[in-house]
């Protein structure tokens, strides 16, 4: 096998946050992360602790992660929160690792979370002030462009915009495609430019699929050497407040494409994409996946 690609499964989040059917069952989630990793899923983004007004498929996030953490041991679980009150709600459930958002676009942080830059950051070091042994990932939403100030081409945006959150202890930040306007040579240039300005940075990448090029924009990443990949089962997804966001680079067609060139995910492509289909079968959703319309499961190397 050769080099070790982590996959962080973010689909109990990002893929069901925007679904229109009725509530979820819990029971359902679990059992879709259950499957998940039975495939060999070590890391998942699994619920979001925010209003239930704001985002109600997820008001059941206590739930999963009392679940999932009795059920589930040694599994690497996070839940995205936008605020010191998230935090608290995952700190108190017993969670040491939190995924915590803001928009490198001011136009979408202020319609994703109603704040300003300023009062993102401000936040930011709330958290890190309360809780000095949560471990913070950092989502840096609109990355590579926003749907209402275009794409971007000019790096140093995403640069300045990372200083405040470095300077204050930022150890990893997720470069997210909220809307999949990003093309492989832009993903290129900004990996490059931030890994220059912030060399002990890691670097997490989250592609949504919306032109297609979720897949080659995270090998690009993956040649850039990151070595942390975000995807969601069945391409389910698309941000309630990005309007033209499509579904996520989905979990199994990455997992084929990586295990087929000789990276090591951990992952069985096989039960992957079958917990894909059977998710398809069960809830409703916009999906941008491709092997769960290939009746035949493909074989697979690893």
């Amino acid at each position: 096998m050769g080099a070790k690609i982590n996959i962080y499964e973010v689909g109990p989040r990002d893929g069901f946050q925007s679904l229109k059917c009725e509530m979820v069952p819990t029971e359902e989630k679990v059992k879709i992360i259950g499957q998940l990793i039975d495939a060999g899923v070590k890391h998942m983004e699994h619920t979001s602790f925010v209003s239930p007004k704001a985002i109600p498929q997820l008001a059941d996030s206590k739930d999963v992660t009392k679940y999932v953490l009795e059920h589930f041991p040694g599994i690497d679980f996070f839940p995205l929160v936008p605020n010191l009150r998230g935090a608290t709600n995952a700190y108190e459930q017993g969670l040491r690792k939190i995924c915590y958002v803001a928009s490198l676009s001011k136009s979408h942080n202020k319609a994703n979370i109603n704040r300003t830059h300023e009062e993102s950051l401000a936040a930011f070091k709330e958290i890190r002030s309360t809780y000095p042994d949560m471990e913070i990932v950092m989502d840096m939403a609109t990355t590579f462009g926003c749907p209402f100030e275009g794409k971007y081409t000019d790096p140093g945006r995403a640069i300045e915009f990372l200083k405040g959150y470095v300077d204050s202890g930022l150890k990893t930040v997720d470069l997210c495609d909220t809307i999949g306007i990003a093309d492989p040579a832009q993903v290129q240039d900004f990996i490059g430019a931030i890994q220059k300005a912030y060399p002990d940075l890691e670097l997490m990448v989250h592609f949504h699929d919306t032109r297609g090029l979720g897949m080659v924009n995270t090998l690009t990443a993956i040649r850039m050497g990151v070595v942390n990949v975000q995807s969601t089962l069945g391409g389910l997804g698309g941000c309630p407040f990005a309007p033209g966001a499509s579904g996520n680079l989905a979990t199994e067609d990455v997992v084929w494409m990586l295990n087929e060139m000789g990276y090591d995910t951990g992952v069985k492509f096989e039960s992957i994409v079958k917990a894909a289909k059977m998710q398809v079968s069960e809830i409703p959703g916009t999906y941008s996946g491709h092997h769960i319309n290939i009746e035949a499961i493909t074989a697979c190397r690893y």
